[in-house]
């Protein structure tokens, strides 16, 4: 059987979809699912992936067999900036049907696969693809990662709105309340955005995610 493979992506770049999916790979590894985080490309570093490395870190487990085999992680760019302009710096080109080979392999292998995106939904890969046409093209469903922060909402009925439109399913809004730069922004922030995805996505669920004390905890 295959497992399910679900897609996280954020409102912007450092709204903590990292954080995000490590911690959610670890209350999933709490349930019993046997799970594995995946990178679709990282820019800013160079051999294993440091997003990668940080899901590790937060489900409390070393380093896989597969970050090791490049599986969970098939592009990796030292200049940071969007996947199309940091392959391109190293005259390399982004294969789509890498990306897929390798969450296919490890959907083979475990329950539930967290593919997590680089930046917001409209960054590109390459010249002409950005992560949108890459989750029209896989149908995958999407974990959407916001936060408190002014722009916030802006932000994230824009990226609802194109999924509306390419008929992709949002299964979770996720506020991520660590990165509230103001409490009354983020008060109203979390408020508005809960009432609009639960009205306008009813088949989704949304849900709120303090790092710190989970970290901690």
């Amino acid at each position: 059987m295959v497992g399910k493979v679900i897609f996280i992506s954020g409102i912007d770049t450092n709204v903590g979809k990292t954080v995000a999916t490590g911690v959610y790979a670890k209350q999933l590894m709490d349930k019993g699912f046997s799970v594995v985080t995946q990178k679709m490309v990282q820019t800013g570093c160079q051999g294993l992936s440091e997003d990668i490395m940080v899901h590790r870190q937060i489900q409390g487990i070393p380093l896989m067999q597969e970050d090791k085999e490049g599986l969970t992680c098939p592009y990796v760019f030292p200049y940071p900036c969007s996947p199309h302009l940091a392959a391109k710096l190293v005259n390399k080109n982004i294969q789509e049907n890498v990306i897929e080979s390798a969450t296919q392999q490890l959907a083979q292998r475990y329950d539930i696969v967290l593919l997590e995106g680089a930046g917001g939904l409209m960054v590109p890969y390459q010249e002409n693809r950005t992560t949108l046409d890459y989750l029209i093209q896989s149908r995958y469903p999407l974990w959407l990662v916001t936060s408190g922060k002014l722009g916030s909402i802006n932000h994230t009925l824009l990226s609802l709105e194109i999924c509306r439109l390419n008929h992709i399913y949002v299964e979770k809004l996720i506020y991520n309340a660590y990165i509230e730069e103001d409490l009354i922004i983020g008060m109203e922030t979390r408020q508005y955005l809960q009432a609009f995805f639960l009205k306008h996505f009813p088949n989704g669920t949304y849900e709120e995610l303090d790092y710190i004390e989970r970290v901690k905890g």
